[in-house]
């Protein structure tokens, strides 16, 4: 496992300070708040703990209620709201400085057979054939402003590879809000589904909400833009793993009063649908 992605995984593992209460220090990316995805890693991670290990995430439904502050912690209080014969809920409430952030409600499932169909994995570049996003962003750097500079030159725990190309962060032409994109870990993982779920959850935030700006010809580095994540929905739908290549296939049905809409379906390399998300996002812009 790289160190980046050693971090990142020891990020997501929480203290536990409590017997429903978790404690996860914050990571600056370079923007000066938390990033959403963090906290959705963190949340899912802190309900895992109080979940037997044969019942995994099938689902996920949080809200962003504050800015998370990047010098501070964040504890995780966890409700145990039901317990039943197949399913188990959870709720999380993420707390800094005494006010809660976001929350989560989490439901988990014994491994069941039952029906099956999907939609087909659309026919895309593979993985091999693309450039790694950092390798343009790095191109990019000096364009940027210093922190998120000095965050596109660091080292990442995912290997990103947008089928399009990688979008430079400054000019946007419009064009449509479909984004796809390839990624995996930047190293093997241990063989542990729960981890797998929250990394994805994590993971899960990059490049979503912004695919609401394309058409639109602005990015969130645009004078006068507010860009932030509202609500985040997710599926759990079949195994994967996140240290192996995945298609993030994403598009923004509508926006309208400030508020874009993304969705998104994540598929294995060999076709599988194995996640969908969904994200409503605040887009402002005052000029």
């Amino acid at each position: 496992m790289s160190k980046v992605l050693d971090e990142l995984v020891k990020l997501l593992a929480l203290e536990r300070i409590e017997e429903n209460l978790f404690r996860g220090q914050s990571q600056d990316l370079g923007w000066g708040t938390v990033f959403g995805g963090q906290v959705l890693g963190q949340a899912l991670s802190a309900a895992v703990q109080t979940v037997p290990k044969e019942r995994q995430a099938h689902s996920l439904h949080a809200y962003f209620l504050r800015t998370g502050d990047v010098k501070k912690p964040i504890v995780y209080e966890v409700d145990r709201l039901r317990d039943g014969g197949s399913f188990t809920t959870r709720r999380v409430v993420a707390i800094q400085s005494g006010r809660p952030i976001f929350n989560l409600s989490a439901s988990f499932q014994i491994d069941e057979e039952g029906f099956a169909h999907q939609d087909a994995m659309p026919a895309v570049a593979q993985p091999d054939a693309l450039r790694p996003d950092r390798e343009t962003l790095i191109e990019l750097a000096a364009r940027l402003p210093e922190p998120m500079r000095e965050r596109v030159l660091a080292q990442q725990p995912f290997d990103v590879r947008t089928i399009d190309g990688v979008d430079d962060m400054i000019t946007a032409p419009p064009r449509p809000p479909q984004r796809s994109l390839w990624f995996r870990a930047a190293g093997p993982l241990p063989d542990d589904p729960a981890l797998h779920r929250y990394l994805l959850a994590y993971a899960s935030d990059h490049s979503f909400i912004a695919t609401a700006l394309q058409p639109h010809g602005v990015t969130w580095l645009s004078p006068g833009m507010h860009v932030a994540s509202l609500d985040h929905v997710m599926w759990f739908h079949q195994p994967f793993r996140v240290d192996d290549w995945l298609l993030y296939v994403m598009d923004s049905p509508v926006a309208h009063g400030a508020r874009g809409l993304v969705r998104g379906r994540i598929f294995a390399r060999d076709g599988r649908l194995v996640a969908s998300a969904a994200q409503e996002g605040l887009i402002r812009q005052r000029v």
